[in-house]
């Protein structure tokens, strides 16, 4: 009585949470996601500012105008000083930018695939515990069939009252269990609510895909992973600001062209030019080369860690799906086994063929296959978007 009660309470609590519900597939999550979640926000200003610096890096300098009156003849002077952006300055620079450009996209991207991931995990998981809500469900009606059919046996004489006792209790456990599982099923929901940006003190959503394995498309060897194309622009990036730094020893040159007049010993317009070079007699820029030799050697490390961290989260992912896989193709060949055992177990206790305790046995096996196999599909199934995560390249969708 107490587990039925218990029963009725969670019933309520779950016919208030889940109120009116919308059919979500995957592909709707990660798409809310994406356009409400706040993860991305940070990298979008990455990215954004890294385009920046690519503009400001192609612009050219601005020429500056001068004008100048002196007491001394020619007392006039109009001029315009023109920085020239040199090649070997303004190659390293924009290289570099561009490169940083392609970092930050790369990261981006990253962090883009990474909640994807997310919101898969979070659905698959949340597939799972529907299912496991849905079986324990099951499983408690089952039970209570059982404690009324030990009831009746005992009536007739068949059965003692140990056995219904011992049905009583396996049943009210299982109320408890299913009671579990349900509040484990609505926290899952609330959990892909949160990630899809919605609120998350309330239920308003039911799964709209089948817990089911999809086919991946994932290379054998993937050449450049996200991580390491970032680590490698980041790399080229560096290795240019050393050359930028270098070349900047001598300065931005300025030649400047103008006008003067008011001489009385020369009347007219007369024409000057002038041309500006930097000395590096006292400052060679040795810090900033020091330092963006630091940084190149930190960015060199920093690929070199990716792609071994890259190549080992692959080759891990690998086993992780096949290991997956290979459980899930068992479990289905244990499936029609247990579910058969478990009602030929209820058969044979109903014509008394079988006592309660081997019935109870029979009925936990084949709870525990089936939750079991459900476990393992949605574990095959986030190894396979981890994979699929993992391997990723700029062009993924």
């Amino acid at each position: 009585m107490r587990s039925l009660l218990w029963c009725l309470v969670v019933a309520q609590g779950l016919a208030e949470a889940v109120g009116a519900q919308t059919l979500v597939s995957r592909e709707a999550a990660v798409d809310s996601a994406l356009r409400r979640g706040t993860r991305l926000v940070l990298a979008r200003a990455d990215s954004a500012g890294a385009e920046a610096l690519r503009i400001g890096a192609r612009a050219l300098p601005n020429p500056q105008f001068l004008s100048e009156w002196t007491r001394s003849y020619p007392t006039n002077h109009l001029s315009l000083a023109l920085p020239v952006d040199v090649p070997w300055l303004r190659g390293p620079r924009v290289a570099a930018a561009d490169a940083a450009a392609l970092a930050a996209r790369a990261r981006f991207a990253g962090e883009r695939n990474a909640v994807r991931f997310e919101v898969e995990k979070l659905y698959a998981q949340a597939q799972v515990a529907d299912a496991l809500a849905d079986l324990s469900e099951r499983t408690a009606k089952d039970a209570d069939s059982l404690v009324v059919l030990a009831r009746i046996r005992r009536d007739a004489g068949d059965a003692s009252d140990l056995e219904v006792e011992l049905a009583a209790i396996t049943a009210g456990q299982l109320a408890n269990r299913s009671a579990e599982d349900s509040l484990i099923r609505i926290a899952a929901l609330l959990e892909v609510q949160r990630v899809m940006g919605l609120p998350g003190d309330i239920v308003t959503i039911t799964l709209g895909d089948s817990l089911a394995l999809v086919s991946d498309s994932v290379p054998l060897r993937v050449v450049t992973t996200l991580p390491v194309l970032a680590a490698t622009a980041s790399l080229a990036a560096a290795e240019h600001a050393v050359s930028r730094e270098h070349a900047e020893v001598f300065g931005v040159p300025t030649v400047s062209v103008g006008i003067e007049n008011g001489d009385p010993g020369q009347p007219g317009v007369l024409p000057m030019a002038s041309l500006g070079l930097n000395v590096p007699l006292f400052d060679r820029r040795k810090g900033p080369i020091a330092l963006a030799t630091a940084e190149r050697d930190r960015a060199a490390a920093t690929l070199a860690q990716a792609r071994r961290d890259s190549d080992a989260d692959i080759a891990r992912a690998i086993r992780e799906r096949d290991a997956a896989r290979a459980r899930v193709r068992r479990g289905e060949q244990l499936l029609a086994s247990a579910d058969r055992i478990s009602r030929l177990a209820l058969v044979a206790y109903r014509e008394g063929a079988s006592t309660l305790p081997a019935v109870l046995e029979a009925v936990r096996s084949a709870r525990e296959a089936q939750a079991g196999h459900l476990t393992d599909l949605g574990a095959a199934i986030i190894a396979g978007a981890a994979l699929r995560w993992l391997t990723a390249t700029l062009e993924s969708p």
